[in-house]
This record gives C-alpha cells, sequence and structure tokens, in this order.
C-alpha cells in the first residue's frame, strides 16, 4: 500500500493534512455592509416565518404608513395573527400558529379567520374556535402546553388563561420587540 506514485495513499494523506491546516489558519472574511444587511432581514424572515414576497409587501406597507418605517415593519410583523396566537401562548411555535389558524381553530371577534397574515387592531378578541373547546386531547397537546409555562405575555397583549383567550391592548412598540433586530439594517437593504 505504501507505493510512491501517482494516487497513493500516502500522497493524499499528506494533501488532506495540508488542506486541513490551511483552512484552520484562515480567518473568517469580514462581513460587507450588503451582507450584514441581508443577513438582518433573513433573521427576521426567519423568526416571523415570512416568505420574501411577503417581507417585501410588508416593508411596502411600513414605507406607506407614517412613521419609522423600521418601527412600523416590526410593529406590522408583530400584528401578524400567527405571531399574536404565539404571543399569546397558544402554540408552540409560530409554525404551530400557522397551522392552527389554517385549520379554522382560532376566532378573532368570533368569526374564524384562515389567513395567518391577517393583521389585528388594538381591542380585538383572540380566541378557541368552540368546537376544538371540546377535544381535550387536542387542547393538552397544543394549547395548554406553553400556557402553563412561566412564559410572560407582551404588554400590548393581555391574556385570560381560564377562557384561553386574548386581547390585543395596543398596537406594539418598538419596545415591546425583544429580540434584538437592527431593522436600520434592512431599511438601508431596501432602500437601494
Amino acid at each position: 500500500m505504501k507505493t510512491k506514485g501517482r494516487g497513493s495513499v500516502e500522497q493524499s494523506s499528506k494533501k488532506q493534512a495540508a488542506t486541513t491546516k490551511k483552512e484552520s489558519t484562515k480567518r473568517a472574511r469580514k462581513l460587507s455592509v450588503y451582507g450584514r444587511q441581508l443577513q438582518e432581514k433573513q433573521k427576521v424572515k426567519n423568526i416571523y416565518g415570512v416568505r420574501e414576497k411577503q417581507f417585501k409587501r410588508f416593508f411596502a406597507n411600513a414605507v406607506k404608513s407614517k412613521g419609522a418605517t423600521g418601527t412600523v415593519l416590526l410593529s406590522l410583523l408583530e400584528r401578524r395573527l400567527d405571531n399574536v396566537v404565539y404571543r399569546l401562548k397558544l402554540s408552540n411555535t409560530r409554525r404551530q400558529a400557522r397551522l392552527v389558524i389554517v385549520h379554522g381553530h382560532i376566532l378573532v371577534n368570533g368569526k374564524k379567520v384562515y389567513s395567518p397574515s391577517f393583521l389585528v387592531s388594538s381591542q380585538d378578541e383572540i380566541s378557541i374556535a368552540p368546537n376544538v373547546l371540546e377535544k381535550k386531547a387536542f387542547l393538552e397537546q397544543v394549547f395548554d402546553k406553553r400556557l402553563n409555562i412561566g412564559i410572560k405575555v407582551p404588554e400590548w397583549l393581555e391574556l385570560n388563561k381560564k377562557d384561553r383567550k386574548g386581547l390585543v391592548l395596543r398596537e406594539p412598540a418598538r419596545s415591546d420587540v425583544k429580540v434584538p433586530i437592527e431593522e436600520h439594517l434592512i431599511v438601508e437593504l431596501y432602500s437601494k
């Protein structure tokens, strides 16, 4: 096995050792400004589970409205029904919240809403459909799992654990978003 020719085992192991040594001594390249902006946008899209087309639509709405574009954008994303259901502890993840909404298990002001991108307004009441309240196993698996954990509900929402209902007290402010997001980078990216 230790022949000295092309493609021998000894030569290939030397090459592997040399390439791993090169890789370990390389420094990570510094991200460009565009790279940081893109990374921030992708982070926000992943947090809220929004695709590019939806995100562009939310950004366009934020530009049209009064106020700082970045702050309004985050407020719009926080007001999405799937996010509100997640923040009210009625689901374990935003993805699960979307699924519960699409299946018609969530009511807004007593009416079924099937769109996870539905924007809630202040004084909207979010509740669980009555036919779902009869399914004890489903309630325990989906809704009650996170309800009983000591996670705090944001100040702009009010939760009634006993009735499994929530109320939107006001529109979310920038201070209500606890995730470290640099929204100015997103605004700069779309302003190009």
